[in-house]
């Protein structure tokens, strides 16, 4: 049920370097999202896969049931229980256990949820976790996955879940103190490469535009896929050592990339809508397709914003009133939503059995949650074609304005090119796995 709710709270991406693996799986994620983080690795995989709360949401009202419900293990931390730091052990030991049983269990080794640009430092709990499973018998493998957030409080945005390679580990007979804590040290560490290897690491937030625009530039001239998961994480390495190293080269490249951005925003437009032709036949296939959808997707439409505009604009408004952490808006909208939902639906078919009887009530049971989703559905595609239509009459009327940004475009990306081509051999090498645990 929540992997379903959240295929319809956010527009999920799914990429893989592994399919789905049975045994003793321990999946290792970013932690930038609160509780939808573990809940995002119930749609990335068809197992049934449990993970590792903070005691403190065992305790809350309903919430704490439905974690119990989903057998998620409780972690006490220092700064919520500073005298009961010991019961960790026996978490530790159900999670191994779960592990030797064969199961999947998820795990944050950040240790917590944040909304920082860099992934935080990863703690030792999963590597012991999986020397606890190994030493009872258990081929466990560890999988990194990386969650990327477009907007992570917007209903909607896209998320990109990428699954990474496995780490297997073998463990020594003979292993025991200092060579243990090596071991476990050795493989913590590696656990972060493989965590960086599918998270887009940053300095700072600013970057993120930063790399985007300069990554679609680069992939548009070399006749690429834009907005490619690696090419993106390499280009914030070439950002990271472009900046360390030549300071001056790059506030010039990134003040250049990012005036050119604020141009194309002025327009509401990106680097590929420079290079697209606007044909007679496809412009009125888009002129007909929207005037269509009006005619007869708006009726719909005002009826879904009459009927759910209470429920929507309360969770809204409360996310924006309530004091709440940036990394927590999106669990409290999505659980909202998943209380309010049912509640209202049941409100309204309740008003169409006093109006219209049986017959009306089943017609609000059976139609409600449709209809709110096309209403969604309609306003974000009348949002895009209201910018698509900007974009044609900014740019298909302004040739000038067009032709400039485009040689604009092009000097910009033939630039960024000449920097990738001096950056790859050091980045892509950086990039490469690292050594495996097993030498440890």
């Amino acid at each position: 049920m929540i992997g379903f709710a959240l295929r319809l709270f956010y527009i999920l991406q799914v990429t893989r370097k592994t399919e789905d693996l049975g045994g003793p799986v321990l999946y290792v994620g970013n932690h930038p999202n609160s509780l939808l983080d573990p809940a995002l690795v119930f749609a990335a995989t068809d197992r049934q896969v449990t993970f590792l709360a903070k005691e403190p949401l065992f305790r809350m009202p309903l919430f704490g049931a439905v974690l119990r419900g989903l057998g998620a293990l409780p972690v006490y931390r220092k700064q919520d229980h500073p005298g009961q730091m010991a019961k960790n052990e026996g978490t530790l030991e159900a999670a191994a256990s779960a592990l030797i049983a064969g199961k999947a269990i998820t795990i944050f080794p950040e240790g917590k949820s944040h909304s920082d640009p860099q992934l935080s430092e990863i703690k030792t709990g999963c590597a012991r976790i999986a020397l606890r499973a190994a030493r009872g018998g258990a081929p466990v493998r560890i999988v990194p996955i990386g969650l990327t957030y477009a907007q992570k409080h917007r209903f909607r945005s896209k998320v990109q879940i990428e699954v990474g390679a496995p780490i297997e580990l073998v463990v020594p007979a003979d292993l025991a103190g200092e060579q243990e804590a090596e071991w476990v040290r050795a493989l913590t560490g590696q656990v972060a490469d493989g965590l960086k290897a599918v998270t887009l690491n940053l300095e700072q937030w600013e970057d993120l535009k930063l790399i985007e625009t300069g990554e679609q530039l680069y992939s548009l001239r070399v006749g690429e896929k834009t907005r490619d998961p690696e090419r993106l994480r390499r280009f914030a390495k070439g950002v990271e050592l472009l900046r360390k190293e030549q300071p001056e080269r790059f506030e010039l490249l990134r003040d250049e990339v990012v005036s050119f951005r604020a141009r194309l925003e002025m327009v509401n437009a990106d680097p590929k809508d420079l290079s697209m032709q606007y044909r007679r036949p496809e412009v009125a296939r888009f002129v007909l397709r929207n005037l269509s959808s009006l005619l007869f997707g708006f009726p719909l439409f005002a009826i879904g914003c009459v009927l759910f505009a209470i429920p929507f604009l309360t969770v809204r408004y409360a996310a924006r009133l309530l004091p709440l952490p940036r990394d927590r808006i999106a669990t409290f909208k999505f659980i909202s939503a998943l209380i309010l939902t049912p509640l209202w639906q049941t409100l309204l078919a309740y008003l169409a059995w006093r109006a219209w009887g049986p017959i009306g009530a089943g017609i609000a049971l059976a139609g409600a949650l449709p209809l709110a989703f096309f209403t969604r559905y309609f306003l974000e595609r009348r949002r895009a074609a209201i910018a698509d239509v900007v974009t044609f009459f900014v740019l298909g009327s302004r040739s000038r304005l067009k032709a400039r940004l485009l040689v604009d475009g092009e000097a910009l990306a033939a630039q960024i090119e000449k920097t990738v081509t001096e950056l790859r051999p050091r980045v892509v090498g950086d990039s490469l796995p690292p050594p495996d645990v097993r030498s440890a």
